[in-house]
């Protein structure tokens, strides 16, 4: 079963490092990893090795197991001190932070958008 949909529109099933937490074989494992790793310092030039991909069951999950790289997510506070299901609900909808994840994953805005639509 899936961890659903992050505050931000991301969708949890499909994100690479779920995706890697869920692998059973250790080798897949360190490869996914290592190729997450890689991506992460080519697209957003961080330099992140295979080991900071860290499990992941997505950030509203109550294993306490989030992505390191999210741990601190600035979207994921805002929503929890908002009380509010999703970015979708909130009142300032879409601020800067959304607009900065929205040029990277169009989609997540695209899910939000469609949330918007049926609830306002």
């Amino acid at each position: 079963m899936g961890t659903g949909m992050a505050y931000c529109g991301l969708l949890c099933d499909s994100c690479p490092v779920h995706l890697a937490t869920l692998e059973e074989d250790e080798s897949r494992q360190r490869a996914l990893r290592k190729a997450i790793a890689g991506h992460i310092r080519e697209h957003y030039g961080m330099d992140v090795q295979p080991e900071d991909i860290t499990d992941c069951d997505g950030c509203r999950a109550a294993t306490g197991r989030i992505y390191s790289g999210c741990l601190n997510c600035g979207i994921k506070k805002c929503t929890i001190e908002k009380h509010i299901e999703s970015c979708a609900f909130c009142s300032d909808y879409p601020c800067d932070k959304l607009r900065n994840l929205f040029t990277l994953d169009p989609d997540a805005q695209s899910r939000l958008e469609d949330i918007r639509g049926i609830t306002f």
